[in-house]
């Protein structure tokens, strides 16, 4: 697993041992940010999910100004420490161990604002909608924001989630990409 473009292209990226997370394959990885390039420079990234931290480093690599990393598990948050020091992203980097919607919560109470949402759970637990009710009801996405979902195909997401439209949703494989924005 690498960077595959910006300041940091081609730099390793470690990830944990086992099947506890799903590492974005490169693959899809460089569509995701082909289809969002146009709103990464000085942007404001949330990763959920985080896992390995692959999409928010890969979004600091290319110009985005700050990365929050969230995920519940302790061999992923020092996996992701780890990658961001190697990386020298600390100053860029916020990390969070915490349940999802316990750290969408706390960044409410702190105003936090993003542009874009990278939302990546483990497939088939029912936890997109939920996690974008509570980004929507937090306020936590910026009006021009959007949301990256990263999903099981057979997971049909619905065209809208609270005041969010699904603006792109792509097939690559078995991981379906699902954009969320409020924009037309």
């Amino acid at each position: 697993m690498r960077v595959i473009a910006g300041q940091l292209k081609g730099r390793k990226l470690k990830a944990p041992n086992g099947l506890n997370t799903r590492p974005t394959t490169d693959r899809v990885k460089e569509s995701i940010f082909s289809m969002i390039h146009p709103y990464l420079m000085d942007s404001m990234v949330l990763d959920l999910f985080s896992g390995t931290g692959s999409l928010g480093i890969e979004a600091l690599s290319r110009g985005a100004k700050k990365a929050y990393f969230v995920d519940h598990n302790k061999q992923s948050i020092s996996i992701i420490k780890e990658n961001i020091s190697n990386l020298g992203l600390l100053d860029q980097s916020v990390i969070l161990f915490s349940d999802a919607i316990k750290a969408l919560k706390e960044l409410a109470l702190k105003n936090e604002k993003f542009d874009i949402i990278f939302l990546d759970p483990p497939y088939a637990k029912g936890l997109i909608i939920p996690c974008i009710q509570e980004i929507q009801n937090n306020l936590l996405l910026r009006p021009e924001g959007m949301i990256v979902v990263e999903h099981d195909p057979e997971d049909q997401l619905p065209e809208m989630i609270e005041k969010l439209h699904k603006r792109k949703d792509r097939r690559y494989g078995n991981t379906n990409i699902s954009i969320y924005s409020e924009e037309a």
